[in-house]
């Protein structure tokens, strides 16, 4: 069992203080998305739990990954970057800021990331983050299975995806122009969170932000507010895990494990009961 999973977070009382790590993304401290992650931060503090905040624009956190992030790498070896960061993990030799983030995952019972969707995807500086600090044989590697669950690197951890979007709700709907928000999150909940073990909850939104009146913004934020409150009793997305019996071989989905009508991404997640 991944160590993390003995200490029995999903088993503690409730209401028991946690620990949560909040990373947020936007060149302008007075945007909309971080008025609310200012609002989610003193609101979980305000409910007991210690919260630690990455605020990657201020930071100037480095996006790219490339060879200044592997020190021990020879000048003239080739950059295998999922190998090299593997043994960099291991060696203990990543650069600071990316080990210091890495050891804020390994601190926090739950990450909650605070984004704008740009382009239906995260700003690249977030992508950024993801791409350095989730490496091999911190988020995955040898004898850690993707899509497992306790057995994952990072089993134990909630995660939630808080985001902003321009266009209106109807536009994220399962008929909308562009597709269901699940769909376009589907890379971040099912690629990054689930395959390391982590839990994802549905993501919570705010639609039509690009003008949002004074009204809505509260209603926005009595809405975070309960996501908030549920981030450690909601129940996550239960996604299918490799170790459950519904994929073969070759990581294909079985046929007939699906409830009828089932088709796309959905076909991953588990019927809800």
């Amino acid at each position: 069992m991944n160590a993390r999973t003995g200490d029995g977070l999903g088993a503690r009382p409730e209401g028991e203080a946690r620990k949560v790590l909040l990373v947020t993304v936007h060149p302008d401290p007075r945007s909309l998305t971080s008025s609310l992650a200012a609002f989610a931060a003193g609101h979980l503090r305000a409910a007991g739990h210690e919260v630690t905040v990455s605020d990657l624009y201020a930071m100037k956190w480095k996006a790219a990954v490339d060879a200044d992030d592997f020190p021990g790498l020879a000048g003239d070896e080739r950059l295998a970057v999922m190998a090299e960061s593997g043994r960099a993990t291991v060696a203990g030799t990543l650069t600071a800021d990316v080990a210091a983030e890495q050891e804020k995952v390994r601190w926090a019972d739950a990450v909650v990331v605070q984004f704008p969707v740009w382009w239906f995807g995260p700003p690249a500086i977030l992508k950024g983050w993801f791409d350095r600090v989730f490496t091999a044989g911190f988020a995955y590697g040898p004898g850690l299975l993707p899509y497992s669950g306790g057995d994952s690197a990072l089993a134990g951890r909630r995660a939630l995806l808080s985001v902003t979007a321009g266009a209106r709700a109807t536009a994220f709907s399962d008929r909308g122009i562009h597709g269901s928000l699940a769909d376009v999150l589907h890379p971040l909940q099912h690629g990054l969170f689930a395959f390391t073990g982590m839990e994802p909850l549905d993501p919570f939104a705010v639609y039509h932000a690009n003008e949002l009146p004074e009204e809505r913004f509260e209603a926005a934020k009595t809405a975070y507010a309960a996501r908030l409150d549920g981030l450690f009793t909601d129940a996550p997305v239960p996604y299918r895990t490799l170790t459950g019996g519904d994929y073969d071989h070759d990581m294909r989905l079985l046929p007939g494990v699906e409830e009828p009508g089932v088709s796309s991404l959905d076909l991953h997640v588990r019927a809800r009961g």
